[in-house]
């Protein structure tokens, strides 16, 4: 006897019907985060145009320290348009799962099992003025100094304070300042722009002209990272090979409902 299919599998295949359909999109999401400047990459998929469009300089703070949000964090902060108790989720996947082709009816069903979450007063969250107050500015090293510099004055930081310190300096120096450099232009572009930076910025990485910074983290102290070498990834590659971002017309005028879940 041939195995169902659970929920889950079931509903992500009626809503790849509606990939065609530009105006709905729907993810699920426990938790979140952007941890490709620890692993020695930098944040793409076009993450430069999100985060830089979250409040205050929150997008810098997760782009730099790879934090992990969790769903009451991401409603929080705008990531996720509804928050879902993971209890009721499984509630949420079976009606998704009888809509059939009513794919008008997602948001009107997501808004149902949706609520405000109470976020802990530990939470990064809960210090916006913390957070622009170090991750706005100019440099790397002036946020890490920043973040210094609010240990002492308090003596005892709070936790995610000491979480960004300790991770940014053990995260790839050069990963580093491109990540900040990308999250600071895309402010001021399109997602277009941003997803085509980014690929220009990944084709430098893959073809090893410039150097294997990323796999070997040279140089490997941020003092030792010059504009120059950050401009550098920012040049397209002068390749007959390297063909120009080409995008669907349908990825700018996606509708997307985000649905952070967490455990209670």
């Amino acid at each position: 006897m041939e195995k169902e299919p659970s929920p889950v599998t079931a509903m992500l295949k009626i809503l790849g019907e509606y990939e065609k359909d530009p105006n709905i999109k729907l993810v699920i999401l426990k938790v979140f985060a952007m941890p490709e400047a620890a692993i020695g990459l930098f944040t793409d998929v076009g993450a430069s145009y999100f985060l830089s469009r979250l409040p205050g300089y929150f997008g810098e703070y997760l782009g730099l320290t790879g934090a992990r949000l969790t769903g009451g964090e991401m409603f929080a902060c705008g990531l996720a348009t509804h928050f879902v108790s993971s209890k009721d989720v499984p509630l949420l996947e079976n009606e998704l799962e009888q809509l059939g082709s009513n794919a008008s009816s997602i948001g009107e069903i997501v808004k149902k099992y949706s609520y405000q979450p109470r976020i802990n007063e530990d939470s990064p969250c809960m210090s916006m003025e913390l957070i622009n107050k170090c991750f706005s500015k100019n440099t790397v090293e002036e946020v890490q100094q920043a973040l210094l510099n609010e240990m002492d004055v308090n003596g005892v930081a709070n936790k995610w304070i000491v979480n960004a310190t300790n991770s940014t300096k053990k995260t790839c120096p050069l990963s580093l300042k491109i990540s900040l450099r990308s999250i600071r232009e895309g402010r001021e572009q399109t997602i277009d722009r941003c997803l085509n930076r980014d690929y220009i910025i990944f084709g430098n990485v893959i073809s090893g002209r410039i150097g294997a910074n990323f796999y070997e983290w040279e140089p490997s102290k941020l003092e030792l990272v010059s504009k120059e070498m950050v401009d550098r990834y920012f040049i397209e590659l002068d390749d007959e090979d390297f063909k120009p971002l080409q995008l669907p017309a349908a990825a700018t005028r996606c509708q997307k409902i985000t649905v952070g879940g967490a455990r209670l």
